[in-house]
């Protein structure tokens, strides 16, 4: 995020949705597994009604309003995703060369974690908000500290972030579609590249974005120019998830409806796409509640991140851009958003959902051949799940609820103990939290509502006793799961 001049004149994987069903073929058999096909009640909040698709919608949090009631109160209730604003930028975790610094971060980190919200990184390599010594190198110099500012932030937070913004902001705005004349850039073209990979060796599981503005608009060249680069990555295996779409809307950068079209070509290159920074001047209703649909309407569209709670707290508070009012109430544009994503989480899904298969069923790991268990028929709360060999004994018998449970014995459910990743997955007493809420999805995942991290056979195994956790999603084999 930063001051954005104006545009040209001329110019998922979000997991499948509530109703998407985990399809089983074993042995010639055609068992399946779906999350409930009721309607729910409208969710009263931002956070768990876009959960109810699958999304997040998260906020931008800035460490030193944390001691401001008013702030935390609703970024508590409301968001389920939490962006530092600036914490985790290069000039503040790395202030001295070599020198790592991540209180405020950590700080920012922590309130989330504890408050049961995901987190996304922000930013990684950057031609602003770099320290002085940043700034002085170049070359060959300034591409080692890159890599070195990378591994070392990663590797602060490795396991602990769902998606990284590796590199923010490289085009330039105009018409040409040229990258950006930075002192990263002046490195060699390649540098982008080079950031990514280094991202992908200093946490595998974490997803990796470009993240940029004014690129919402697919006439415009510096969208065609991300675009371009983002296909070049995918057909030449360099490792990019999700591509970030900051989308501060304004008079100079106004809302387009072909915002949608951009989406769904994006995410047709294989990435996932997330709205990371969203603002829109004047806050209008309708405007919030496209881009909410725009979203909602591109399977891979991971969440919306607001750029901040309330208008006082935005970095352009002149433009009153936020869904909350300055002394904390909510505006019309509230109420659009929240409607929009009510409403979007009640769409079935394009394809015919099949009859759920009545009854307990096992639920068998598609890498292992082995069946999600619990050990020794342990009836203790905590007792984390493993992998065993398939038997028909009732502590490998799962039944779906309508709430999205997955329970054993009738009266434990599938819970997870985290919300990062290396959470364990164990058994607990059901008492309707959304950490023991699952979504059921047609490519054999299955996803946490709280979390938004799939069910995961820890560290590719695939051994009797390799014990179950909550990791990114990353379509491995052992995240994949078939009932018999």
């Amino acid at each position: 995020m930063r001051s954005h001049s104006s545009p040209p004149s001329t110019v998922r994987r979000k997991i499948g949705g509530l109703f998407a069903a985990l399809t089983v073929g074993v042995l010639g058999s055609t068992a399946v597994l779906v999350a409930p096909l009721t309607s729910h009640a409208a969710e009263s909040t931002l956070g768990k009604a876009a959960a109810q698709s699958g999304r997040y919608f998260g906020t931008a949090i800035a460490s030193g309003r944390l001691n401001d009631s008013t702030y935390t109160t609703i970024a508590n209730r409301e968001f389920n995703s939490v962006t530092a604003e600036n914490e985790m930028k290069i000039d503040a975790t790395e202030p001295q060369q070599g020198q790592f610094n991540f209180t405020a971060a950590d700080r920012v980190y922590n309130w989330a974690v504890q408050n049961g919200k995901q987190v996304r990184g922000h930013t990684l390599a950057w031609h602003s908000q770099q320290p002085g010594w940043m700034q002085n190198l170049s070359g060959s110099a300034l591409r080692q500290a890159m890599n070195n500012h990378i591994n070392g932030v990663m590797a602060h937070y490795k396991g602990k972030i769902t998606q990284w913004d590796v590199v923010n902001e490289a085009f330039v705005d105009g018409t040409s579609g040229a990258r950006r004349d930075s002192n990263l850039q002046r490195t060699g073209n390649d540098w982008i590249e080079v950031a990514f990979r280094t991202a992908r060796a200093a946490d595998p599981a974490a997803k990796l974005c470009y993240n940029d503005y004014n690129v919402e608009n697919w006439t415009w060249a510096k969208t065609q120019a991300m675009y371009a680069m983002v296909r070049d990555f995918k057909q030449r295996g360099v490792p990019i998830d999700c591509v970030g779409f900051q989308s501060h809307f304004n008079n100079d950068s106004p809302y387009n409806s072909n915002f949608r079209t951009t989406l769904q070509n994006f995410a047709a290159l294989g990435v996932d796409v997330a709205i990371t920074e969203l603002d829109i001047q004047g806050a209008s209703g309708t405007t919030y509640a496209n881009v909410t649909n725009d979203c909602l309407a591109v399977p891979r569209c991971l969440g919306i991140t607001v750029w901040g709670v309330r208008d006082t707290d935005s970095w352009r508070a002149e433009h009153t851009p936020l869904l909350f009012n300055g002394d904390g109430s909510k505006k019309p544009a509230y109420t659009s958003v929240l409607n929009a994503l009510n409403a979007g989480s009640t769409t079935p899904t394009p394809t015919p959902t099949p009859t759920p298969s009545p009854g307990a069923g096992q639920i068998k790991g598609v890498a292992s051949g082995r069946c999600l268990d619990v050990p020794n028929s342990s009836t203790t709360d905590g007792t984390q799940l493993q992998l065993w060999d398939c038997n028909s004994r009732t502590n490998q018998q799962w039944t779906l609820t309508v709430a999205g449970e997955l329970r054993v014995y009738g009266d434990k459910c599938l819970d997870a103990a985290g919300t990062g990743n290396g959470a364990k997955v164990q058994i607990y007493s059901c008492w309707g939290g959304d950490n023991q809420k699952w979504r059921l999805n047609s490519d054999g995942s299955i996803v946490g509502v709280q979390s938004g991290l799939c069910l995961d056979a820890a560290a590719n195994g695939t051994a009797n006793g390799t014990l179950i956790q909550l990791y990114s999603c990353w379509n491995g084999s052992n995240q994949h799961w078939t009932r018999t």
